[in-house]
Formats: structure tokens, sequence, C-alpha cells
């Protein structure tokens, strides 16, 4: 059944189906100087996936992994998943065979979708003894691979060969409450969780975002895809964003500070969606405001930004910058500054239409009165929440529909919020989350280390660093070899954005009387360094 309109639209699928009909030939994506579809190729592309993915065994619920950059077939594979009702399950194409290895155990996913630049790191994950003995104890096959840009192994799919010749009709979506998409965060607790984002949250955001006013995104805008479509921002809030307005969306696998001004001069890019690191980057570009002359709006997003930033970029570059507040399991948006009444030095904007959001103290009260003015944690309330985390819907929003953010926050009288800091020891690096205890664990186990705690620093480019104190267990041991070996065990294991910048041996870690780590001193210590008060 067609759907005319974006209201009548039951999932964010069926937006590129309204949108073939009403635009057929206007582009719809482009990758930077190669292919590109209309919206029309698109919505073939993604029925011809959907289909495909159907006659390979895949069926409504199955989790298919997507481990690719931004490129036109990550867009087609998302929206043939999701229009097949499978589950799309995107993660970091910089993920190591470990980290790969455990995400395929903890989804089942039965198919995974990769480019010529992760197969060979997927072929690895897939032949672990975890993965197999997992699929094993489940009755399932091994995961199997739809390879796009590189020979597929006798086992494995073409991307071509996937793509069906004669498309088969898909029964409509039955209940919007039908999980969608599985994407891994570290979340404020543990090791990473996939946050279950369903066909409803998805959509509900979309149009959400949708009702700011003036609009992020208009229909004849053209928006730059630099941020990784397997980030929630760049697949919720940008791609999701553009199939909504029928925008065209312009996608590059990395930012370059030179190569993609010059893309955003070509493509005459209006629309400049960025993560905080890009401002540091363009800083001292010559003739920046020139070189982003065809920009009418900079949106930033993933992770906080300083007012001072804004105020120097902005007079750098001639051109509005605007931030907001999100979250993997918000779908993402939460505020923008888009909303507020007058720009606020330091505000993440208010509350978008349909979200609502408060503040809460220690036992989890909502601050009112004379507490009204204090910081608390962070509470999210809307459609656009996920649904707990994956397998079982874990530490979701509460009966009453409240979540808590695990960010530390405050409003003032126009409810605009301003962020202050984290409950948790979430470290944001570039915009992706990296969670202390997941690098202790496996900088535990290097030989020669006692003790290790991590912890974040701020860091010009990437917002934060992640650095490790580490305590050898033979204090006479040469200490960069230590440091070597640590670096060492960290390339291996760990994703880039999760590996310590720096590490620095020491005798000892301070703790407190009960024995735990006192990370606040560390925490202090790392300001003093970072303010030149110490060496």
């Amino acid at each position: 059944m067609p759907f005319s309109d974006a209201a009548s639209a039951p999932d964010v699928a069926a937006l590129v189906r309204a949108a073939a009909l009403d635009l057929p030939e206007r582009l719809a994506v482009v990758e930077a100087g190669g292919r590109g579809l209309t919206w029309s190729g698109l919505d073939d592309e993604a029925a011809r996936v959907a289909s495909g993915l159907g006659t390979t065994g895949v069926v409504a619920g199955h989790r298919v992994m997507l481990v690719l950059g931004n490129r036109i077939e990550f867009v087609t594979s998302y929206l043939g998943i999701l229009r097949a009702q499978a589950v799309a399950v995107p993660v970091n194409p910089g993920s190591t065979v470990t980290e790969l290895a455990a995400m395929l155990v903890d989804s089942g996913a039965r198919t995974v979708v990769v480019d010529a630049d992760t197969v060979e790191v997927v072929r690895a994950a897939v032949a672990s003894t975890e993965v197999v003995a997992a699929a094993r104890d489940e009755g399932r096959p091994v995961p199997r691979l739809v390879v796009v840009g590189a020979a597929a192994a006798p086992t494995e799919t073409s991307y071509d060969d996937l793509r069906a010749t004669d498309v088969r009709p898909v029964p409509p979506l039955p209940d919007p409450e039908k999980l969608a998409v599985l994407l891994y965060t570290s979340g404020t607790s543990g090791r990473p969780r996939a946050a279950m984002l369903t066909h409803r949250a998805l959509l509900a955001n979309v149009e959400q975002v949708a009702t700011v006013s003036p609009p992020m995104i208009h229909t004849d805008d053209v928006v730059l895809g630099v941020l990784p479509l397997f980030h929630v921002y760049g697949l919720g809030a940008v791609l999701g964003g553009v199939i909504r307005h029928r925008a065209k969306l312009v996608l590059t696998d990395r930012f370059d500070p030179e190569g993609t001004l010059d893309l955003i001069e070509d493509e005459a890019c209006s629309v400049v969606p960025v993560a905080p690191p890009v401002f540091a980057a363009w800083r001292h570009v010559d003739a920046l405001a020139e070189r982003l002359g065809p920009v009418r709006m900079i949106l930033s997003g993933s992770a906080p930004l300083s007012a001072e930033v804004v105020e120097e970029f902005t007079a750098l570059a001639e051109v509005p910058v605007h931030q907001g507040y999100g979250l993997t399991e918000a779908a993402p948006v939460v505020t923008s500054t888009l909303l507020s009444a007058s720009a606020k030095p330091g505000s993440v904007g208010a509350a978008l239409e349909g979200i609502d959001l408060r503040l809460v103290d220690d036992d989890g009260h909502p601050l009112a009165g004379a507490e009204a003015d204090d910081a608390g944690e962070i509470q999210i309330r809307g459609r656009n929440l996920f649904s707990g985390y994956w397998p079982d819907g874990s530490d979701g929003p509460g009966d009453d529909g409240w979540w808590s953010t695990g960010d530390v926050g405050f409003l003032d009288r126009d409810g605009d919020l301003f962020l202050v800091d984290r409950v948790k020891e979430l470290v944001i690096v570039s915009g992706f989350n990296v969670y202390p205890s997941e690098v202790e664990a496996v900088l535990g186990e290097v030989a020669g280390v006692r003790q290790v705690a991590v912890l974040g620093t701020p860091d010009e480019r990437t917002g934060e660093a992640v650095v490790a104190y580490v305590v050898p267990a033979d204090p006479g041991a040469p200490a960069d070899e230590l440091v070597a070996a640590v670096h060492a065990t960290a390339g291996e294991r760990l994703a880039a954005y999760k590996r310590p910048t720096r590490v620095d041996v020491v005798e000892a870690l301070p703790r407190t009387v009960t024995g735990k780590i006192r990370k606040g001193m560390l925490r202090g210590h790392e300001r003093r360094k970072a303010l030149g008060l110490l060496e």
C-alpha cells in the first residue's frame, strides 16, 4: 500500500516510498564524487534488498548486522532490513575481532553485510570459537556474510546477488512496537549493551525533530553526511531527517578538514551536521567563511560544545551554530537550541515537542519549589524512547514512562537545558561512548599490570580522550616496556576511540578508606595538567 505523505507512513522505510511517489526523479543520496540514487531508485533498491533477504532465509525479527562505512549500500541495506521487518544492527566498522565476536554472539545476528574494508575482520569474528559455539548452542547457522565491493567466498553472498530481480510485496508493518534497530552503546553502566529501538521510536523522533522551527532541514537542502551512519546521530537525526524532509544527502566516509570543506563547496551543502571535534579542526583554516559559503546552518551534537567555541566559531564562519542534546536511547534528539527564545551561552536548548524533561534528586524525586533551580539528574519521557536493553528490555523507561539518562543538568526559567556533569563515569570520545570498566578489563589482563584505572580527560580534538593509570606488578620493571605492552593490547582488542591516548605508570592509585579508587582525585590531577599547573 503506498503512503502519499509522511503523516500516514507507519515507519521510516515507508517514508521512502512516499518520497518516491511524489519526487521520483529528485536525487536522494549521493556519494562524494561518485554514485547517486533518486528517490525512485532508493525505493527500488530497498525493495530489492528486502526481497533478497527473504530468499536467503531472513524473516521478520531476525537480526542483520551492518559493518559498513558511509556508502550507498549502507542506506539501501538499512532500509531494506526495515522494510523486511528484520532488525538492523549497525556497528562501528572500526571494531576489532573481539568486539565484533561479542556483538555477534549477543545479538544472534544471522547475516552480516560487509565491504572491502571490513570483510577480513568480520570473517575472523564469524570464525571465532565464541560465535561458532553460540550458533551451535542456539541451533542456528553461523552468520552468513553479504559482501559489498569485494569478492565473496563460496559460503558468502555478494551484494549484487542479494539484490532480488523480482521484488516480492512485503505485508504492512503489523505493529509499530516491533523492534527495528539494535544500537550498541556503553550506556551508563557495565559492558556495551544494545539499545532496543522500535519502529515507533524511530518514526516518533523523526516527527518530533520535524516540528522544530525554524526547520533543521528543508526539502531543497543538501545535507552533509560525514557523521558515521552506524552512530545514532548519523542514522536517526541525519539520515532520518533527510528521508522525512526529502532532502539530498551527500555521503563521505571520513572527515578531512580540507577535503570536507572542498566537498561542501562542490556539492553546495547547506546543512552541515557535525560532532564537536570538527570545530577544532576547522578553527585555523584560511578563508573559512568563504569555504562555508553554501552553508546556512551547522548542527552540533553527540557531545557538549562549550559556549566559547560556539561564539568563536560563529564569528569565524559567519554561519549560525546550533546544538542539541540527545542519546542513543532517545533515537536520538531530545533538545535543540533552535527552540530557544534567545541565544544562551552554554545551553543545549529546549525539549522538542512531544518530549517531557525533568530533573530529579539523588533519590529520584522531581525537583520542585526552591529546589527547582538546582542541578539534578535528567529524566526524559516521550514516544521516541527505547524499549530497554537487548534482549529482555531491562533498564528501560519506568511504568510512568520516565527514563533516567545518567546526565546532570539544570533548567532555566524558560525551560532551556544546561548540562553540568554525568552521574556515571562515561567518557565520550568524538561522540562515541566509552565505559572505563570495559577498557580496564582489557588492560588489566596485560602481563605486568597489577591495577589499572581509566578515565576521561579534556581533549581539544575529540572532546575527551581516554587516559589509563597503571600500577606495575613489579615496581622495578621498566615503565616504558609496560606502557608499550598496554598500548599493544589496546590496539589488538579495542576500537581506536576506546584506546588510551596516554598511559601513566604510577606506584599506587589513590583510594578511599573502603578501598574504592578515588577517580575524582585522578580527574582533578588531569584538570590541573590541562591548566598547565602540573607537568
